[in-house]
């Protein structure tokens, strides 16, 4: 067992536990932040992204006790209050939730990658998503979506 803290949404959690924890379980199990979703635990799906230090990361995939010096972000800290981020309006807006179940990861690669890039082309928004897998249908509402952050975001 070990002990150590992480830097999620702005907040220090105590972690004690395995150093061989995915960042993924610590989320879900230990601090009841379930917008990570547990899809296949291969990173395959991509469901269970969040950002770490500026890049979206799948969570079953890397270690928590490794992030000790890192800045996490989940879905859980991205809206204000009841005041959703412009990036969970926009998905809503361009009808892109669906079944909800990969929206979180969806929403945080968008958060990524508007940091990143505030006017990415509709090539370099599909390129983002290359990892997020999601079944219901297309990505073309995602897409929309991602368009419609930036602009509220103020690019495009």
């Amino acid at each position: 067992m070990e002990n150590y803290y992480l830097n999620i949404n702005g907040n220090n959690y105590k972690i004690i536990g395995d150093e061989n924890e995915s960042l993924l379980n610590i989320l879900r199990e230990k601090l009841n932040l379930t917008g990570a979703k547990c899809g296949c635990e291969t990173g395959t799906c991509g469901t269970c992204k969040v950002i770490i230090d500026g890049k979206a990361v799948k969570s079953c995939r890397v270690r928590g006790f490794d992030l000790q010096n890192s800045k996490i972000e989940t879905i859980e800290g991205l809206a204000d209050g009841y005041k959703l981020h412009p990036i969970q309006e926009a998905f809503i807006e361009a009808g892109a939730i669906q079944c909800g179940f990969c929206t979180p990861a969806m929403i945080l690669t968008t958060k990524a990658l508007l940091n990143e890039n505030k006017n990415p082309t509709e090539e370099e928004i599909r390129f983002a998503f290359r990892e997020n897998l999601c079944r219901c249908t297309g990505y073309v509402q995602i897409v929309e979506a991602v368009k419609l952050a930036a602009k509220k975001l103020g690019g495009m």
